[in-house]
Parts: structure tokens; C-alpha cells; sequence
């Protein structure tokens, strides 16, 4: 029979004394009154959290995924109204294709155990995206996720797959430029308004813009995600990878938006 070091099981003690403290201090300092419509992710880091810790890739896709199934029950939880998740771009199709048919995989796998989860929490599921290139079984996947929770009226999980800003303004300009030829749309009618319309993210109504904007992992980049909806987003970039990311990450992350005034381009007294 093992004997667990005494040391140990101080040090051990003390840091969940320390976890508790830093949680509760975080939770004294969230404003739940403040709390963003809409906040969207890019969920970053998932290779290098595994390569840090000697694994292949794909170990750190599959403990993304977990995170994913966390984050959303913690944001449905604080009420936000829309989470918005990058979760396959449309550049990614340029990786190792051993990862890609793994990710691929992730969301037959995510939607199979997380779909009673998010019925029981009245999350319904969205997508935004060329679904159309995935593979069947993908596809099935997030269309019968999408079946199966288009009842629920609580938080909108707002999955981006195979999605790239500059390619959903490049097709939207194009359904303009058909509807204005077929006499369907005034030239005099184009304006922000009207051009959001003809963008994946309508589907969001009135939470299609992202009030704060989260990437993990270090990297300071938007790396072509809604560009056109994050025009005035509060933008947080957060050291942890995103399988470290936790909901005490995410209220920290929502506590320092609450902390910025959002002018969107007018003056702080206005």
C-alpha cells in the first residue's frame, strides 16, 4: 500500500485554498447586471497545450473539446444571449490531413454526448459556414444538433465551421449584386443595414454583432473571424491555451469588458 508524502498533501490543500480564494474573488468583482449579449471565441492553442506536455496534436483537440462543453454550460449560466465559437476555419483545410480528419470527427463525437446537456440547459444550436464541404457524417452531425435543439429558447451556440469572414462578405456581395440585377434590390437600398442581411451571422438578429471578442492562447490576431461584426467588439487576448481556458478565465475575460467604456466612435460623456 502507497503513503501519500504529507508535503504533498499541503501543498495540495493550499493551492485549493488559493483556487477558492482567486474564484471568489473573481465572482465579487463580476457586475452579473453587465454581463455581454454576445461574446465570440477563438479558440486557440489546442496543438501547443499538447506539444507542451510531449502529445500529439490531436490530444489537445480532444481536451478543446471538453473545454467547449464547459464554456458553454458557464455562459449559459451567466446569460449570455450568443456564444460564438471558431471552430474550423476555412484555412484550416491546409493542416496535416491525419488532423484534419480528426477534427472533422470532433463535432460527430461532441454533438453524440452534448446534445441532452445542452436540451437540458435550453441551448440551441447554430452554424455559420460552407457546411456543404464537410464530410456526410459531419454534416449529419451538426444538422441533427441543430434539429434537435431548434426548440430551445435560452443561449444561441453559434458554431463557425468552414467559415471565413472574407469569403461569407465575398458571397454576400455577390447575392447583392444577383438581387440588385434581378430587380429584387434598390442600388439606393444598399446600406450597413440592409448588407448585414446578406451576412451567415443574421441568423443572430439582434446579437449578431460581438460585444466581446476572446482569443486565447497569446496571439493577437483575428485571423479572419466575423470582421465585419466585430467592428466595435471590445477585444480581450488571454494567455491560456484554450484546453486551460476555464470559467473562472472566462468571467476574468468578462470582468475586464465590464471594466472599458464602449463609445463606438463617439465621445465617453456622450
Amino acid at each position: 500500500m502507497s503513503v501519500i508524502n504529507p508535503k504533498y498533501m499541503i501543498k495540495m490543500e493550499e493551492q485549493l485554498v488559493f483556487s477558492k480564494s482567486k474564484h471568489d474573488e473573481i465572482n465579487q468583482q463580476l457586475d452579473m447586471e453587465r454581463i455581454p449579449n454576445h461574446i465570440a471565441i477563438i479558440m486557440d492553442g489546442n496543438g501547443r497545450w499538447a506539444q507542451k506536455r510531449h502529445l500529439p496534436r490531436v490530444a489537445g483537440h480532444k481536451q478543446g473539446m471538453q473545454t467547449v462543453k464547459k464554456i458553454t454550460i458557464a455562459a449559459s449560466e451567466l446569460g449570455v444571449k450568443v456564444l460564438s465559437l471558431y471552430a474550423f476555419s476555412t484555412e484550416n483545410w491546409k493542416r496535416p490531413s491525419s488532423e484534419v480528419s480528426y477534427l472533422m470527427q470532433l463535432p460527430v463525437r461532441f454533438f453524440s454526448t452534448f446534445v441532452p446537456d445542452l436540451v437540458k440547459h435550453n441551448v440551441k444550436v447554430t452554424v455559420m459556414g460552407d457546411i456543404t464541404q464537410l464530410p456526410e457524417a459531419t454534416q449529419k452531425a451538426v444538422k441533427d444538433a441543430m434539429a434537435d435543439t431548434a426548440h430551445c429558447t435560452g443561449m444561441i451556440l453559434n458554431f463557425a465551421l468552414n467559415y471565413g469572414s472574407r469569403d461569407e462578405i465575398t458571397q454576400a456581395a455577390k447575392k447583392i449584386a444577383e438581387d440588385v440585377q434581378n430587380g429584387n434590390l434598390a442600388l439606393a437600398d444598399i446600406d450597413e443595414a440592409s448588407f448585414g442581411k446578406y451576412l451567415m451571422s443574421t441568423q443572430l438578429g439582434q446579437f449578431a454583432n460581438p460585444d466581446l471578442l476572446i482569443r486565447t492562447s497569446g496571439e493577437e490576431r483575428i485571423s479572419n473571424f466575423m470582421l465585419w461584426q466585430i467592428a466595435y467588439s471590445e477585444l480581450e487576448f488571454v494567455p491560456e491555451h484554450w484546453p486551460d481556458f476555464d470559467e473562472d478565465s472566462l468571467r476574468s475575460a468578462i470582468i475586464a469588458y465590464q471594466g472599458r467604456h464602449r463609445r463606438f466612435g463617439g465621445l465617453k460623456n456622450q
